[in-house]
Parts: structure tokens; C-alpha cells; sequence
């Protein structure tokens, strides 16, 4: 893939590396099956009101609204009797000495065993907040169901043991982390996941043949076929007997092809003009993985010209993905012992010591290949009657020894990348246009022409942009000082590892790729998790603007795009009402920065291409991706190749506008840069985030961030390089640029100075310039509470900002507090120190504490002191906007 554009907000998901990333990072759903959580008392109710009520269900109801009534005053009463309390006499506003409280918190460990950790901690616990409107307001609160509900969830996502003005992020979701311990499958969960599992269960209700939808049921033909081939791909993942029938057998299907195309077994290919046994076996095994999504050393993919033209989508090169998360891990010891572990695992069905096996049956003589596009084999060169040499001789190497020279030579190709700071952050030093022949003349191991011709028979590229163009020679270097046997070898597991979650689970591959999985992110071993969510990801992955038709019907009807849109157009208008107030931007950068918020494009729900709305566009998008009933593996296989071809077929054309890269259900955001666009789906338009019939102070606060963050995101310290037209230059002037870079610095080493735990004893420092763009980003905050705060009057008078009851909050203080609660999560040192080594976004404590250090509105509303960690003097924030 090329080193794409779009910034996704939240810091769960994406394989691409983004020169901005998105609202989250790692995919929500990867990391194997997932557990379904316990449904809680919120989830018990609204499947109460969602269903017809019989008698005895509506007294339940009755009696359980009774009660949370009672609950919500007895709460509001206890409070109020705990501030009068500790309240010191003489204390204008009242303050709370400072109490010692024990904490206790227990964390599954690596092993099967729990470790348990107290802590005593002195805390000084902020003043009881007093109201910010009138007394006589206090009697508008709301009493309904779903108002005590929403007041009670608020509730428990605090912790009020904790000062607010000195720990925030303890404050606004200590109550919901205690509440939501990790799963002992995964190395990381919090809100951003829970929602991610509640759409699951929304698209698994439509997966199941019993089901929400019965085919017969609908009255277009394309609605049937459409809904038909996502139940067989669901069943097909979920169907793990005759996954476990079928063993490694998939796998070492796929590996036995790469290895004949890597051993020139295609004569056709072999007399290509100019071209030698090696060069084409490399070129062909290249292609064959490529075309199926698998990375392995170089990525090429499609995108804008961003200097030239944005909307001409050009040839992009890049370096490749590798086996361990960054640099970092091939540099201790004990993980890279690890993973030559795993790859050992990996390759012992290929190079084991049985010299004279026959290679696996390849998949066209599969008969399930037969639905399977492109068709198999693909590229076409040649048959599989080649006369290859399968001899004892050119296998000499065990998969002991391969693993560890597999292991030196990636931890080679990652000395030679360009560090992931530079790679996000700079995309002038990553824009490097050049002729195609400076790749083709420069990486002669492989033969790009037939290479190319695989992906564009007819569209042969004559430029390329390179992000960095001292990876292409070194590379070239490190293909000239490897072994044949080793190369073969890392393409066989580049392709393991990532297509053995495909595999049953019973498979010696499957669980070799599970145990990394579970070292890098501190998962227990052999936890695994429910597989319908692992398989309901599946399907979102391959066919997920199919599900996203079935999934908006049931949760965005109404007027919700409505009036999601208008939270992020009332932000786009107050970022550009303070324009003029900003210090460091002159007059003539401030126009041009409000004309680029103009121009930008905001896409919110789902898209018009392919359009949702319509089964006949969904099927002729996915028409390529041919599902059988009982073939899993094939079945991912076609929807990655659909997905390649697709791509490839954009170059040298025109960039389709309407097109989304994101599905509907997903539980994020993104801002396009050449595209200048903000794209919101419907997936994150739910509680906790937004909903329609919320009190805006509320839905500002939440969705607010992430919509605040995508707009800010267009002015970052990559975003602001692209002009109103998506295009890369710089467009402020240089005073502008040079104080914006001040404020850049500063938050760059406010962010610096923030460490983590490492799990053993040790602090991992946050990298201040990494995650600079999305630090920008999340400070945009300042932007949704001012939007929030120009419509308040006419909400007011509208009686929409109405109180909840229970909640001894003013306004102000609910904003920050649903803002602080998204970010609510639990994680797992090593999950968390990978995130610190590879995210460009921070850890969630510091996307709350660190962006509320530079809020003064924050301090304000929570009365901190002037000593309180986050409210420092002026001189000590960074302020931007």
C-alpha cells in the first residue's frame, strides 16, 4: 500500500500506514475471536423497551424504573451529605482535605496465574461542583427512562475518589475500568471496543439465518443475493469443524505455490526477454503474494498526487510491514527469541527434516479454487508441471536455521526503514516523485514489468512516488547479500503469518501466531475469545459496505445524520470564528485557513460509493469476491484480491469523491488530507459517543472530540502542509509557520516528558514527535466545547439542555466529563508499551490529561487550584487554538 492519506481519529484500527493516523490506531477487531461481554443492566433495559412487552415484563419494568429512580435520589442525597461534610469551615467554595484511599488492582498476568497489586495514594479530592445556572434551573431535570439510564451509566464511569484537577482521566473512568476488567483474551479494551461489539451483535443478528432479516422476506432480487453471500462467508469462518478437517491444508496449499513460483517452475516466465531463473521466481512469488495482500519487502498502492494533482491517483512505493511491531523488537533479545520461535513453528512444515516430501497439492488443482477470483494460479505464468528443482540439494537449510536467518534479515529491512516519527509525520521529506525506472533500475532483483502486468495490463506507471528513497537501495543491497533459501523462507512466512487466523484453531500454525499475538500484547495464553465475533469482523473486513447497508437501517434512522452533522458544522464554524483571535497566525494564514475549513468535505453515516442504499451497487462492488459455503480460507483470499484489483484499477485515473475507507459500523473517524474530507461512519454515532435525543452538552463533549480532532487534523503539523485543493504545499507564511512550529515543539516535549509502565519494573518514554499530529489533533476539544457553547442560548430556550437527575454537575463540568469517558480503557503493559513504540496517537490517559493541561475552560469549570497539575500557569501550557 502507499503511504496513504486518510487519518483515521481514534487509535484502534488500520493495517496501512497512514502519513496521519487515524482517530485510533490498531484494528478493533483483530488480535483473534473476542468474548462477548456480560450484558449489563443498561444492555437488560434496552432489550426490555426494543420487544413487545407481556404483563409480567411491563411490572418488571415498572419496578426496575422504581428502583433507579430511588437510586439516582439516594445517590444525589449521599453526595450532597458527603460535600457538607468535608466541607472546611471558613473555606470560600469549600475544600476537601486530603484523604488516603487503598487501591486494588488485579491484572491478569502472562501466566495463568493473577497477580494482585495494592497501593495506598494521598489525594487531595476537589470541591463538590455547585451549579452554573440559576438555582431555580435545578428543577429542569429529566426523569425518564432513558434520562436515569444515561444519568446512572455517567455515574458509574466515575471515580470520585480522585481529584479532577489532578488526575482526570482516574476521575471520569476509574468507575467504568473497574467495572470492565480485561478480557482475558485481549491485551486492551475500553469504550471505543465495547461499542465495536455492541455493532458486532447488531450485524451478527443479520448474519444468523434465523436472524433479524429473513431472506424471503425481501422484495429485491440483489438484496437476496447480497444477503446470501455474507451469511456463507459468516458461516463458512464459523463452521469450525470442517475447519479443523481441513488442518493446515489451506496454508501449505498456498506456501507450496509461492514456493514453485519462487523456484522459476513457470516456463513462460522464464523466457521473458532479459530475465534470469532467480529474478522471475522472486518477481512471480512477489506478485502472487501481493495480489493477495500479504507485504512482503515493498508495498506499492494507489493515491492522490498530493503535490500535483490530489484527485490523480498516482503509484505509490514504500516500505514494507514486518513480522514484529517496530524497530524496537528486533532489538531485545527476548522478543526476537520469540519470534524466531514462532517463525520456526511456521516453517517446520515446509523445511522439516523429511528432505524427500512432496510438496502440497497447489490450489488450482483445488476444487473450491475454482470460485475463487482471480483465478488460480494468478498471475498466469505458466503451469505446474514446470521442471523446478524439488531435490534434497536446494532445500539444505532446517526451519530451525531459516528462522533464525529469517529473523536477521527482516531486523535488516528494519534498519534500512525510515522511522514511523518521520514516515507520519512529514509528508514533504515522504513525497519523493520520480520515474518509474529509478525503482525498476535500482531493485533489479525483481523484474517489475511483468510485476506491473499483473496489476495493470494496461496501464503501465512511468512515475512512482517514493516515501523514502534510501530504503529501495538498501534494499537492494540486503537481496544481494542473502541467501536464496533464507529469501524463500521469509516469503513463506510472510504469507503464514498472516494468513494462519484463517486456519481452525486446533492448527500447529494458528496457535504459533496466537502465542506472538499474546507475548506482544500481554494476553493470556490460550485465551480465546467468542468465535461468531472474530467471524462478524471477518465479514466487515471483506464485505463490510454490504453489512453497513443492513446495519444503518437498524441503528441511523431518524433524523441522526441530521443532527451529527450539525455538531461538527457548528465546529468547523467556531474553528473558524477564532481565526482571528489566534496569536501566532497572521491575517493572511487565517483567511486561507478559513477557506480550507470551508472547502473541506464532511461525510457522515455511510457513503453513496458504493452506495448503501442500494444492493445492486453493493453487488456489482463486490462481484469479484466469489464466497462458498465451506471455504474460509479461499474465501478471505478473494475478497483481498478484490480489494488489490480494485485498487490498481484507480491509477491514472480520477479520484471518485463519493468513495468512503471506512465501512459504516466501524467505531472511528478520519480526515483525508488530499481528499480535504472528514469522514465520520454511522458505527461511532452511538452512545457513548452521540445520540440524537441527548442534551447537546453531552453530545459536544463526546462526539464533539472526535469530530473536533478530524477538523483540527486539516491544520496539524502534517495536515496544515496541504492547501484548500488538498494540495501539498506550504500555504501559510513563513512568521505563521515558524511560531505554529513553537507551539509544535512545546507539545512536543509536554508529551516527551509522559512514560508508561513496561511490565518489568522499567518506564517507556511517549514520543512526543511521533504522536505530534494527533496530540494537535485531540487538542481541538477547545473547538467543540466553543461550538458547544454558541448554540447554548437558543438550546436552552429550546429546553434541550435539560439536567439529568443524580448528577451534581454544572454543564461545564458533563461536558469534559463526557469528553474524558470515551477514552475510558483497560490495557496490558505490553500492549501498551507496542502502542507507545508504533501508535502515532498517545496512551488514552495522556490523549485526556495532557489535552485538558492546555484547556483553561477545563480548569475554570472544575474551580482547580492554581497549584493543581492540570491547571498550570499560562506560560506553562501550549496553547494553539
Amino acid at each position: 500500500m502507499p503511504q496513504r492519506q486518510a487519518r483515521p481519529s481514534t487509535d484502534e484500527g488500520n493495517y496501512y500506514i497512514y502519513q496521519s493516523a487515524p482517530l485510533l490506531q490498531d484494528n478493533l477487531g483483530n488480535g483473534g475471536p473476542h468474548p462477548s461481554p456480560a450484558p449489563s443492566i443498561t444492555d437488560r433495559l434496552g432489550s426490555i423497551l426494543q420487544n413487545p412487552l407481556t404483563t409480567l415484563n411491563k411490572i418488571l419494568l415498572i419496578l426496575l424504573l422504581v428502583f433507579l429512580l430511588l437510586s439516582s435520589i439516594f445517590i444525589g442525597l449521599f453526595i450532597g451529605s458527603q460535600h457538607k461534610l468535608n466541607i472546611e469551615p471558613g473555606t470560600p467554595g469549600g475544600k476537601h482535605p486530603p484523604s488516603t484511599f487503598t487501591s486494588i488492582v488485579t491484572v491478569p498476568s502472562i501466566t495463568t496465574a493473577t497477580v494482585t497489586t495494592t497501593s495506598v495514594t494521598t489525594v487531595t479530592r476537589a470541591p463538590a461542583p455547585g451549579p452554573s445556572s440559576p438555582p431555580e434551573e435545578a428543577s429542569k431535570e429529566c426523569f425518564t427512562p432513558e434520562c436515569v439510564v444515561l444519568s446512572a451509566a455517567i455515574l458509574s464511569s466515575l471515580d470520585t475518589s480522585q481529584d479532577p484537577c489532578e488526575n482526570f482521566y482516574e476521575y471520569a473512568t476509574g468507575g467504568w475500568r473497574k467495572a470492565h476488567p480485561l478480557p482475558s483474551d485481549k491485551g486492551r479494551f475500553g469504550n471505543f471496543n465495547l461499542l465495536f461489539q455492541e455493532n458486532q451483535q447488531i450485524v451478527r443478528d443479520i448474519l444468523n439465518f434465523n436472524g433479524s432479516i429473513a431472506i424471503a422476506s425481501l422484495k429485491e432480487s440483489a438484496d437476496k443475493q447480497l444477503l446470501t453471500k455474507l451469511r456463507n462467508l459468516y458461516y463458512s469462518c464459523m463452521d469450525e469443524d470442517t475447519l479443523d478437517q481441513l488442518g493446515e491444508g489451506p496454508l501449505n496449499d498456498f506456501v507450496g505455490r509461492i514456493q514453485k513460483l519462487y523456484r522459476g517452475q513457470s516456463t513462460e516466465i522464464a523466457n521473458a526477454k532479459g530475465s534470469n531463473n532467480q529474478q522471475e521466481g522472486l518477481t512471480a512469488a512477489l506478485a502472487f503474494l501481493h495480489s493477495r495482500g500479504v507485504p512482503a519487502l515493498f508495498e506499492f498502492g494507489v493515491e492522490g498526487d498530493a503535490a500535483v494533482d490530489p484527485n490523480f491517483m498516482i503509484l505509490w512505493f514504500q516500505q514494507p510491514r514486518l513480522g514484529l511491531p517496530s524497530k524496537e523488537y528486533f532489538e531485545d533479545q527476548t522478543m526476537r527469541k520469540v519470534y524466531e520461535s514462532v517463525l520456526e513453528h511456521l516453517l517446520s512444515p515446509h523445511y522439516g527434516e523429511e528432505e524427500n516430501r512432496h510438496m502440497s497439492q497447489v490450489l488450482v488443482n483445488n476444487e473450491d479454487a475454482v470460485n475463487v477470483w482471480p483465478p488460480w494460479p494468478w498471475p498466469p505464468w505458466g503451469d505446474d508441471d514446470g521442471d523446478g528443482d524439488d531435490s534434497p540439494e536446494h532445500r539444505r537449510k532446517n526451519a530451525t536455521e531459516l528462522a533464525g536467518e529469517v529473523v536477521r534479515f527482516e531486523w535488516k529491512l528494519a534498519r534500512a526503514s525510515l522511522d514511523l516519527d518521520i514516515l507520519y509525520q512529514d509528508p514533504l521529506y515522504t513525497y519523493n516523485k520520480v520515474p518509474i525506472s529509478n525503482i525498476t533500475e535500482t531493485v533489479t532483483q525483481v523484474n517489475f514489468p511483468n510485476y506491473f502486468a499483473t496489476f495493470t495490463p494496461r496501464n503501465y506507471p512511468t512515475e512512482v512516488i517514493v516515501t523514502y528513497p534510501a530504503y529501495t537501495r538498501s534494499l537492494t543491497s540486503i537481496l544481494n547479500d542473502t541467501d536464496t533459501d533464507v529469501l524463500e523462507a521469509y516469503l513463506v512466512t510472510r504469507a503464514a503469518l498472516a494468513l494462519a487466523p484463517r486456519l481452525g484453531t486446533s492448527t500447529e500454525s494458528w496457535k504459533a501466531v496466537r502465542n506472538l499475538q499474546e507475548v506482544l500484547q500481554g494476553i493470556k495464553p490460550g485465551a480465546v475469545g467468542d468465535r461468531a465475533e472474530y467471524c462478524v469482523n471477518s465479514v466487515d473486513q471483506a464485505l463490510g459496505f454490504a453489512t453497513g447497508r443492513y446495519f444503518v437501517n437498524e441503528t441511523f434512522a431518524g433524523d441522526s445524520k441530521e443532527k451529527g452533522t450539525k455538531v461538527i458544522t457548528d465546529i468547523v464554524k467556531a474553528f473558524k470564528e477564532s481565526l482571528p483571535h489566534i496569536s501566532w497566525m497572521d491575517k493572511d494564514s487565517a483567511v486561507a485557513a478559513a477557506e480550507k475549513a470551508d472547502a473541506i468535505r464532511v461525510k457522515v453515516g455511510y457513503p453513496v460509493s458504493p452506495n448503501t442504499l442500494s444492493s445492486q451497487s453493493l453487488l456489482r462492488y463486490y462481484a469479484l469476491v466469489k464466497i462458498g459455503k465451506f471455504g474460509y480460507f479461499n474465501n478471505m483470499l478473494s475478497a483481498s484480491a478484490s480489494d488489490v484489483y480494485k485498487e490498481w484499477q484507480q491509477l491514472g485515473k480520477r479520484r471518485d469523491l463519493d468513495a468512503w475507507e471506512m465501512t459504516p459500523a466501524t467505531v472511528n473517524a478520519y480526515f483525508n488530507p488530499p481528499a480535504n474530507e472528514i469522514v465520520f461512519p454511522a458505527g461511532i454515532l452511538r452512545p457513548p459517543f452521540f445520540n440524537k435525543d441527548w442534551p447537546p452538552y453531552l453530545n459536544y463533549g463526546a462526539f464533539g472530540q472526535v469530530a473536533s480532532h478530524e477538523l483540527t487534523h486539516a491544520f496539524d503539523s502534517a495536515g496544515r502542509l496541504y492547501n484548500q485543493e488538498g494540495k501539498l504545499e506550504e500555504w501559510w507564511t513563513n512568521a505563521t509557520s515558524e511560531r505554529f512550529k513553537e507551539r509544535q515543539d512545546c507539545l512536543e516535549r509536554q508529551y516527551s516528558a509522559y512514560t508508561v509502565e513496561d511490565g518489568h519494573g522499567g518506564k517507556v518514554h511517549v514520543n512526543g514527535n511521533l504522536t505530534s499530529g494527533e496530540n494537535i489533533g485531540d487538542s481541538g476539544i477547545i473547538q467543540a466545547y466553543r461550538a458547544w457553547k454558541a448554540q447554548y442560548d437558543d438550546s436552552f430556550k429550546a429546553g434541550n439542555e435539560y439536567l439529568l437527575p443524580g448528577l451534581n454537575y454544572t454543564r461545564d463540568q458533563l461536558f469534559f466529563i463526557a469528553f474524558g469517558r470515551i477514552w475510558a480503557e483497560n490495557i496490558k503493559p505490553e500492549a501498551l508499551v507496542q502502542r507507545v513504540r508504533t501508535d502515532p496517537h498517545s496512551p488514552a490517559q495522556f490523549r485526556v490529561d495532557g489535552t485538558l493541561h492546555n484547556v483553561p475552560e477545563f480548569a475554570r469549570a472544575f474551580n482547580c487550584s492554581p497549584r493543581a497539575k492540570l491547571n498550570p500557569p499560562t506560560e506553562k501550557r501550549c496553547l494553539l487554538w
